[in-house]
């Protein structure tokens, strides 16, 4: 994918790894917004998915792709056994977690914590790319605390792609691991988008996508003058309608159909699948919040699905609920 992305010229979209958020039944309803986005699990450690329940962790409905499993972990041999599972899966990429500054990982020394452990990163994606045939990807920050950038991020690109990285997906920002928590870690720390470019120069075979303080798709293309790529987290998952534009900014095709009773159609249906397997409504709902952001009739829409889709007798037809009063509140401020 990356080659022929570099080799035609095309731009990748994609929708960000975040934890508690980017799981299945968020990605099934990106994927009813946008046909090509490419969309990210939540991050899952390593040992997760060699030794836990796989189907809950890493399993996903065939529409998802193209799909990308992101793992976490140091151990080259860990990872490869994990690797192999998701391509086992049906996974389309895999992504070695290099940014995530949760306490969490810094007690397990992975995440970002790996900044400052080039060869054991190389390491590990040397391992994956062994046990492999699809794409394995770096997600990293452009260092950690007191790394200067300009050498924390050559020394870490340097040493994997020596080792046939596939791509490198950059969070412009330095992440804090002490003194600063996992939010404040998405906020805080200022954008350097120009080292994200001036990487791209130095590795112009290489995909590099940027990832960062991006809002707006169409905006958010003037960063592919200068890399392959651009990653939108909280803006894609808290104002989803943005992912409509995908499509047609970046791949040149008609937007998928952004009819609402169309949508709201396979909302139901999924969430009628869903439930008859023991999966809450809510568990779905919640991740649909964001869809009208802004829009007369969005307060009605979040109430409904984030409130009434939690009682105990709620169907999945209350999507088309919440969907009939942003359309009726939208066309009765056009009719006045």
């Amino acid at each position: 994918m990356y080659a022929n992305a570099l080799k035609n010229g095309q731009k990748i979209f994609a929708v960000a790894p975040m934890m508690d958020w980017t799981d299945r039944h968020c990605r099934f309803f990106h994927r009813q917004l946008s046909k090509h986005a490419l969309l990210y699990s939540e991050m899952v450690t390593a040992d997760a998915v060699i030794h836990g329940n796989r189907q809950k962790l890493i399993g996903f409905s065939k529409q998802e792709h193209p799909l990308v499993l992101q793992l976490g972990g140091n151990d080259p041999v860990k990872l490869s056994e994990a690797a192999k599972i998701g391509e086992d899966f049906g996974y389309d990429e895999i992504n070695l977690n290099v940014g995530c500054p949760s306490d969490r990982v810094q007690n397990g020394t992975f995440g970002a914590c790996l900044m400052r452990e080039p060869k054991v990163v190389a390491a590990c994606v040397r391992a994956m790319k062994t046990a492999v045939d699809i794409p394995v990807t770096v997600k990293c920050r452009i260092g950690v605390d007191e790394q200067d950038p300009i050498v924390a991020l050559d020394d870490l690109a340097y040493a994997i792609i020596d080792n046939d990285v596939d791509a490198i997906w950059v969070h412009a920002r330095k992440a804090w691991l002490q003194g600063l928590s996992p939010k404040e870690n998405r906020d805080i720390p200022p954008l350097d988008y120009e080292r994200v470019n001036v990487l791209k120069k130095t590795f112009s075979s290489t995909f590099i996508g940027v990832n960062g303080g991006i809002h707006d798709v169409y905006k958010g293309k003037i960063h592919t003058v200068s890399t392959d790529g651009i990653m939108l987290g909280r803006a894609a998952y808290q104002n989803a309608s943005i992912l409509v534009d995908v499509d047609h900014a970046f791949y040149n095709e008609p937007n998928v159909c952004y009819d609402y009773d169309s949508l709201a159609d396979q909302m139901v249906d999924y969430c009628a699948e869903q439930m008859a397997g023991g999966v809450r409504l809510s568990a779905i709902t919640r991740h649909m919040i964001g869809l009208f952001h802004g829009l007369p009739g969005a307060k009605r829409y979040r109430q409904i699905l984030s409130e009434e889709a939690r009682l105990e007798d709620a169907k999945p037809d209350i999507i088309k609920q919440a969907f009939a009063a942003v359309r009726f509140q939208t066309s009765k401020q056009d009719a006045a």
